[in-house]
């Protein structure tokens, strides 16, 4: 994707204000062996732009002064209420160096799975974008998976799937998380009515009688121990 974007003279808060009030989003460049570069940016150019997913998760081309540059976004500050970016950080991309970004997983099949068509499970998806380390040119826009051979009982993991080329998998914790997981109704319906008893279940005026009376003598042998104050 390619958009544009202009130099920035002023910097600082009140500055920063009055480029809004005119339309336009303050921003900054950084990375690769320039100095940081301040810009302002077309903020509906901007706000239409965020919608797409290739945007957040691609190597954009930014016309600036003339030249173009390929950078990633790295942060988006928004409004608190308003439907307004209040700046946004760009990251410039080396073709040599490895970078590290998170992507989006894009479902399909699951409807014509074993665990959906013939069990009639249901199918979560627990993760909905991964953090991969790659090459700029290998950096895909998503990840396509197929859930067609799907069964009930087996969640499919990381390990379960195939990476594109020269992508790899940024473990921050979790080595093989589970990207789907997969139950019967029966199982979600068992669980949600035990959560609702619970929450229903009335409360036995006796049973909390007697753990107020095990706090307080808690408490009052804990106020016991304590050394006597000095006069």
């Amino acid at each position: 994707m390619k958009f544009v974007a202009f130099e920035r003279a002023k910097q600082g808060t009140g500055a920063s204000r009055r480029l809004r009030i005119t339309g336009r989003t303050p921003g900054i460049v950084y990375g690769g062996t320039g100095e940081p570069s301040l810009i302002e940016l077309d903020h509906n150019a901007l706000f239409h732009a965020i919608k797409k997913e290739a945007f957040h998760a691609s190597v954009l081309e930014m016309e600036l002064g003339g030249k173009t540059e390929k950078v990633l976004l790295r942060d988006l500050q928004m409004h608190p209420y308003k439907q307004m970016i209040q700046h946004v950080d760009f990251q410039r991309v080396d073709a040599r160096t490895r970078l590290t970004m998170k992507v989006p997983l894009h479902y399909s099949g699951e409807e014509e799975s074993p665990a959906v068509k013939a069990e009639n499970c249901l199918v979560n998806h627990v993760m909905t974008e991964l953090s991969i380390s790659c090459m700029p040119k290998d950096l895909p826009e998503f990840i396509a998976i197929d859930l067609s051979g799907l069964k009930k009982g087996a969640p499919l993991h990381l390990k379960d799937i195939t990476l594109p080329k020269g992508v790899k998998f940024v473990a921050k914790g979790q080595e093989n998380p589970v990207l789907v997981s997969v139950s019967s109704v029966s199982e979600e319906a068992e669980a949600d009515a035990a959560a609702a008893a619970a929450a229903a279940a009335p409360v036995d005026p006796k049973a909390a009688k007697a753990a107020a009376a095990k706090e307080a003598k808690a408490g009052a042998k804990a106020d016991a121990a304590k050394p006597a104050a000095k006069k």
